[in-house]
């Protein structure tokens, strides 16, 4: 599978040396592992604020490459859509995946050996079964009161 992020032309190990807030946009963009986790609908507990991730995923997900299939204009198709930056990750990081290069580097800890900076290569963070690819349900087939039957135990 050809990776989507360009990942040429990147200062070494950019991810161990700069903080967050001074990577350029390229450096920030590579730092997603394709993993498609962020996608995955959430349920957020109100007393607790404990966030529960989904098997059923955002619309625009694509369940076999763990891509946004309207990336550029997500926004336009659905407007609650995140967009992760380094203003606002410091507020944002709780709510995604333990796995996430970019909570890991929020939180001061090292991107894990199948990231695709460090590998080398996108297919590492699938073969390392740490994607979504080929389990998720597309939001359109569940009911959101059914999201609870869709909790993942272990993500």
């Amino acid at each position: 599978m050809k990776d989507p992020i360009q990942r040429d032309g990147l200062r070494a190990k950019f991810w161990e040396k700069i903080p967050l807030q001074k990577l350029s946009p390229k450096e920030w963009e590579a730092l997603c592992d394709g993993c498609g986790k962020c996608c995955l609908n959430k349920l957020e507990d109100p007393e607790t604020e404990e966030i529960a991730f989904t098997k059923v995923a955002c619309r625009l997900l694509d369940g076999d490459t763990c891509r946004c299939a309207q990336y550029d204009i997500r926004l336009q198709f659905v407007p609650e859509c995140v967009h992760l930056s380094p203003e606002n990750i410091s507020e944002i990081a709780y709510w995604m995946p333990s796995t996430c290069a970019y909570r890991l580097l929020h939180e001061g800890k090292p991107l894990y050996d199948w990231h695709p900076l460090i590998s080398g290569t996108a297919q590492t963070v699938h073969d390392a079964g740490m994607s979504v690819k080929g389990w998720t349900i597309p939001e359109f087939e569940v009911h959101e009161d059914e999201w609870e039957d869709h909790i993942i135990e272990d993500l």
